[in-house]
């Protein structure tokens, strides 16, 4: 394949000569020190990628306003002791050839303040969906102090030795992005009523930008090219204020869709959207503006991201979730080495999943993710001789770190291919990209020289006749089967008989056990009309002990997956448990109702999607025959593909 060209050629924005067209998008971190510093891992986190090429850093949020937080460890601006900090990290950034671009925000209806007492405001009184609370509105003497510490963030920017600052005015959200909305600006006064009024804030932000900063320091504004709700913003209308905003100063727009409140999958979209879902947008921009235009969403193939620039529908692409996966991402582009990409499938799991469980955050296909100086991989000690027994995505990670280390591995599989449970994951609609991670990690241990054996299984007489230094056990999980009296009635199967195509299902009524994860996206496969594998009409219902379905699935995953299992008719019978399986059907009991049973009759097919359980029949057999046994992913205890690759590579590094 070529080597994109226009993707790695320079281009100015404004005074500002980027190198290449590459971007990093803004995204959360919460690593920021408790008085708003920028600590060693997060300096780390974008020297990497300024290191793997990167053209232009944009960070995080740096909020220009200490009692407007927003996270619970806020990046800051607010004070011009915190310019060394800034400083220190413009000067790493540099080091490798890129730019730095703080992204300074007052955060708006949006800010924790009220953990502190201290209320959120807004143009008008809305409420945030993010957090919970209504906001008051802004006094004209208190957004000409806003402006003002918009003003001073800038200037302490270009102190530091930033190269722009950039501004967000996108998704009906935050600051700036509210006053440009009609759907919370519902302001009367200067600042609200008309286009020009939704515009007065972010111009006189501008315009005290540039005061401040100085008229050549750039300003880059991300911005919705259409809210796509009613009544929201609409491209028309950005069309017509985007170069108002240029001709106010606006040196580049990254243009984005969608609002916090009501397409919050748009903005950070999950798994089995479409790629490049803002181009569009980006395209209408470049009709109306002579400023450069960055393009953000799902653009996380450099081919995809160089035919968007080819065609003219965006002057830069703007990665966001690309280089945490992988922060060499732009060296490997322009070397042609597309399959060590490692690639961002949008599962969120690590990313924004760990936010949603306040735990530090991290990336499937990467979990050296905020740990770049912690987990460099360093040659081993002493050679030694590793089987690895399991081709999933735990035990390919943990081959492939312990061959880069050194060691001589062998990897055992006892199916015909690689990927484990993986290979299931992939199987339900929406889902297919999921492959790349099997593919891309396939493909490393087959570069790092590491002898693959599949169709074998592995047994104590063979782990004797191999005689290893050192065996990491990733066998994986089975589908757990509940004691439910009737279980093991002719008509039952599990979610994995299905998903493997061990069973074939024909016309008749499906009850689906587990209302999980699992649970709903076999319904979705079975209801699927491009792939149904149930022949002539039929229904489905699940059956779920909490109080809802789908509770385990991140929130941007769940808001489409369950409009297409309503639309697609998916009964789901709630805060309900399976008694016995009975001929033609269940009997249930209903909580809340004094333990209530009931019938669902006319079933013809059972399906058990409650969770699996380890598969270890090897690590107690070997114990002690063999210096080094390791237990990793689900075979340690049942989890998720996130923790086994990261056990993976943990493990890989320790032996």
């Amino acid at each position: 394949m070529k080597i994109p060209n226009k993707l790695f050629s320079p281009i100015k924005i404004g005074t500002m000569k980027v190198k290449n067209r590459i971007v990093m998008a803004p995204m959360t971190t919460i690593w920021a020190n408790d008085d708003g510093s920028i600590p060693p891992k997060l300096k780390n986190y974008f020297e990497d990628r300024a290191k793997g090429g990167t053209g232009l850093i944009v960070t995080e949020v740096a909020s220009i306003d200490q009692s407007v937080p927003y996270q619970m460890q806020t990046l800051g601006i607010w004070d011009d002791t915190l310019i060394p900090a800034w400083r220190e990290l413009a000067d790493a950034v540099h080091a490798h050839g890129a730019k730095l671009a703080p992204q300074i925000q007052h955060v708006g209806p949006e800010s924790l303040s009220f953990l502190h007492g201290i209320q959120p405001v807004g143009p008008s009184c809305v409420m945030s969906k993010m957090t919970g609370q209504m906001c008051r509105e802004l006094t004209i003497e208190e957004i000409e102090k806003i402006i003002d510490k918009h003003g001073e963030a800038a200037r302490r920017a270009r102190e530091a030795g930033c190269d722009a600052v950039a501004l967000h005015a996108a998704h009906n959200y935050q600051l700036l992005g509210s006053f440009l909305s009609p759907l919370r600006n519902k302001r009367t006064d200067a600042y609200g009523g008309s286009i020009e009024g939704w515009l007065k804030l972010p111009l006189e932000v501008i315009k005290r930008v540039k005061a401040m900063a100085g008229d050549d320091f750039p300003i880059i504004l991300r911005i919705s090219g259409d809210e796509m709700v009613p009544g929201g913003r609409t491209l028309y209308e950005t069309q017509y204020i985007a170069p108002i905003l240029a001709e106010a100063g606006v040196d580049a727009f990254e243009t984005s869709g969608g609002t916090m409140d009501h397409g919050f999958w748009r903005i950070i979209p999950p798994l089995g959207t479409p790629p490049g879902m803002n181009v569009s947008f980006s395209a209408a921009l470049k009709e109306v503006v002579d400023v450069p235009i960055i393009v953000v969403g799902r653009i996380n193939d450099p081919l995809f991201a160089e035919s968007i620039l080819q065609k003219n529908q965006a002057d830069l692409v703007s990665l966001g979730r690309a280089l945490l996966a992988d922060p060499e991402f732009a060296n490997k582009a322009a070397e042609g080495r597309f399959d060590d990409i490692a690639p961002c499938v949008g599962c969120l799991q690590g990313c924004i999943g760990s936010h949603f469980k306040m735990e530090q955050m991290t990336c499937l296909i990467n979990p050296v993710l905020g740990k770049e100086k912690e987990m460099i991989i360093t040659p081993a000690t002493k050679r030694k001789k590793v089987m690895v027994v399991g081709g999933g995505p735990g035990g390919l990670k943990a081959a492939h770190v312990a061959a880069l280390r050194g060691h001589q591995v062998t990897l055992y599989e006892k199916e015909a291919k690689l990927g484990g449970q993986f290979n299931l994951a992939i199987v339900p609609p929406m889902k297919q990209e999921l492959s790349k991670t099997i593919k891309y990690l396939s493909t490393q241990v087959e570069k790092a020289g590491i002898e693959v054996c599949l169709n074998t299984e592995v047994t104590p007489d063979l782990v004797d006749k191999m005689k290893p230094d050192v065996v990491i056990v990733a066998t994986g999980g089975r589908a757990l089967v509940p004691d439910i009296p009737g279980v093991d009635g002719e008509k039952v199967f599990t979610a994995h008989d299905l998903l493997t195509g061990k069973v074939s299902l024909h016309h008749g009524n499906v009850l689906i056990i587990g209302g999980g994860m699992i649970g709903c996206e076999v319904a979705d496969l079975l209801a699927n009309p491009g792939d149904n594998i149930l022949q002539g009409r039929t229904t489905i219902t699940i059956v779920e002990m909490l109080n809802d379905i789908g509770l385990d699935i991140l929130p941007q995953s769940r808001m489409l997956l369950m409009p297409r299992l309503r639309e697609r008719g998916i009964n789901a019978v709630t805060s309900a448990t399976v008694k016995e399986i009975v001929e033609g059907g269940v009997i249930i009991v209903k909580k809340g109702k004094g333990g209530q049973e009931e019938f669902i009759r006319d079933m013809d097919f059972i399906i058990l999607a409650v969770g699996s359980e380890s598969v270890d029949e090897l690590s107690q057999h070997i114990k002690n025959k063999v210096p080094q046994v390791y237990v990793i992913g689900d075979a340690k205890m049942p989890r998720d593909a996130l923790v086994a690759i990261a056990e993976g590579s943990e493990v890989g590094r320790k032996i």
